[in-house]
C-alpha cells in the first residue's frame, strides 16, 4: 500500500541516513511523455500518459498505481522500459492529474477495476501486460480475474491481496523493530491516538525499514511537486485507513484469495525481500495459482522501483519478454 504522504516523505528522510546514495538518486531528467490522452472512465476522466511506441512489435504495459490514494509517479523510474515496448501510466480517479469530483461512491474495487478497461480501450490495445503495485495490485487482480482476452500477462509488485494477510505481515515486521518503537505503535493503535509525534516518528521507522529503503531521486522529488494531487488523503482513509497496521475503512473485509484461481494468464509476484508484502505470504497466494512464479528482489522494500532499479527492471524485462 501506499502510506499517508507526511510519512512516506519523513520514511525517504529516514532511509536517507541509512542507506548510501545509490546511481538512481543521482540528477537524471525525467522522461517526458511522449503522448497524453484524457480517457473516460466511470465516474469521470483519467489522465493517461505513454512512453514508447504503441505500434511497436512488443505488447504494451499499463502499469496501475497504489494508495488508495497514490498517482502514476511512483512509476517513473519504471520508464526505461519503455526503450522495448510502451508503457502507460495513468492516474486513477480522484487522483494525480485526474479528474477529482470526491465522491465517495466512486471509490469501490470492483470501478477501480473498470478504469483498466478504459485505459486498454482508450489506447486501442488488441494485447498488453498489467502491472499493478501495492493497491494497485488489488485492481489489476480483479480485472485480470474477468479474464480479458487482450491480457498477455499480470504482474503483481507487492500487491494487496487480502487486508487480513496484509495486516498479519505488517505486524509481523513490527515485531522486528526495536521494543520502544514496537511499544509506541501498539499503544497508538489500541488507543487510536495515531495523529502525535511520538506516534508518527515510530511509524518513520517502520516505513523507513520496509516502505521505502532509500530516499527518491532528485528529480522524482521535483517531478512529484508539479502534481496537484499527489495523494488523496480522504481516499486512503476512507477506503483503508490511519496507516498500514489498521485497516478500518471500506477494505477492512476485502479478500481476493477467492479471485486467484481466476486469473489465466502467465502471472509474476514481484517483491522485495523487505517488502510489507511479505515473500512467504505472495508465496502462499502464487500457489493457488497455476503456473504463478514469486520473484523476490535483493535489497528492496516496498518501492522495488527506487531501491534496487536496475535489478527490478532487469526482472521485468526477463518477464515481459517471456511472455508477449
Amino acid at each position: 500500500m501506499t502510506g499517508p504522504d507526511r510519512r512516506t516523505v519523513l520514511a525517504s528522510v529516514a532511509a536517507a541516513t541509512l542507506m548510501p546514495v545509490t546511481a538512481m538518486a543521482k540528477a537524471r531528467p525525467p522522461f517526458p511523455p511522449d503522448a497524453v490522452i484524457r480517457v473516460t472512465a466511470p465516474g469521470g476522466k483519467l489522465y493517461a500518459r505513454v512512453n514508447g511506441r504503441l505500434d511497436g512489435p512488443r505488447p504494451p504495459l499499463i502499469m496501475t498505481h497504489g494508495g488508495p490514494g497514490g498517482c502514476h509517479a511512483a512509476f517513473l523510474p519504471a520508464l526505461p522500459l519503455a526503450d522495448d515496448r510502451a508503457v502507460i501510466l495513468y492516474d486513477q480517479l480522484d487522483c494525480g492529474f485526474s479528474d477529482a469530483p470526491g465522491d465517495p461512491a466512486n471509490w469501490t474495487v470492483a470501478r477501480f477495476a473498470a478504469e483498466v478497461e478504459a485505459v486498454r480501450a482508450a489506447f486501442g490495445l488488441t494485447r498488453f501486460h498489467l502491472l499493478g503495485a501495492s493497491w494497485g495490485g488489488t485492481v489489476a487482480l480483479e480485472y485480470a480475474a474477468t479474464r480479458p482476452p487482450q491480457l498477455a500477462s499480470l504482474v503483481l509488485q507487492g500487491p494487496l491481496v487480502s487486508t487480513a494477510a496484509w495486516i498479519a505481515d505488517a505486524a509481523a515486521l513490527r515485531a522486528q523493530l526495536p521494543k520502544d518503537v514496537q511499544a509506541i505503535l501498539l499503544e497508538g493503535d489500541r488507543t487510536g491516538r495515531t495523529d502525535g509525534p511520538g506516534y508518527a516518528a515510530a511509524a518513520d521507522v517502520f516505513y523507513a525499514q520496509f516502505f521505502r529503503r532509500r530516499p527518491p531521486p532528485d528529480w522524482q522529488t521535483a517531478y512529484d511537486a508539479t502534481i496537484p494531487n499527489r495523494f488523496n488523503q480522504m481516499l486512503y482513509e476512507t477506503m483503508w485507513g490511519p496507516n498500514e497496521f489498521v485497516c478500518s475503512g471500506t477494505l477492512q473485509t476485502y479478500d481476493g484469495t477467492p479471485r486467484l484461481g481466476d486469473i489465466a494468464v502467465p502471472s509474476l509476484f514481484l517483491v522485495g525481500d523487505h517488502d510489507e508484502a511479505r515473500a512467504e505470504t505472495v508465496t502462499g497466494f502464487a500457489a493457488r495459482m497455476a503456473g504463478a512464479r514469486v520473484e523476490v528482489i535483493a535489497d528492496a522494500g516496498h518501492r522495488i522501483q527506487t531501491d534496487n532499479n536496475a535489478d527490478y527492471l532487469a526482472s521485468l524485462r526477463r518477464w515481459l519478454r517471456a511472455h508477449d
